[in-house]
């Protein structure tokens, strides 16, 4: 297999897609979020926090603080790609981070959420 064939198959190839988390082993809290692309996102996360520029500061704080053995990046959950074309999964992967967000109730001390919005 030669190079261009190669890139096409990485370019074609369904990548797995769910709910991460990313878990301070220390502390107990997480930050949960979903992507279309798992191994992208956590890559991205984690190359954030070692360059200090990680949007959530309480997070990139406990990182520089704690360094990267306090913390470790996980798949909680995939979805099964159906095969049907033009498949949009945003409203799937909506409905699964919130039910891991109800699980894990990641706020204020337990995690890097903020203050859990009242529902009603």
């Amino acid at each position: 297999m030669n190079r261009e064939e190669m890139v096409r198959d990485y370019k074609e190839a369904r990548r797995p897609m769910g709910v991460y988390c990313v878990r301070n082993t220390a502390t107990g809290q997480v930050l949960l979020g979903s992507s279309v692309d798992l191994p992208s996102i956590l890559n991205r996360y984690r190359m954030q926090l070692e360059m200090g520029m990680h949007p959530n500061r309480q997070l990139q704080n406990d990182w520089n603080a704690l360094g990267s053995g306090a913390f470790t990046f996980e798949v909680l959950d995939t979805l099964s790609i159906p095969e049907e074309p033009g498949y949009q999964p945003a409203d799937d992967l909506k409905s699964l981070l919130g039910l891991w967000m109800d699980k894990l109730m990641p706020y204020e001390e337990r995690g890097y959420h903020g203050k859990r919005a009242v529902k009603g």
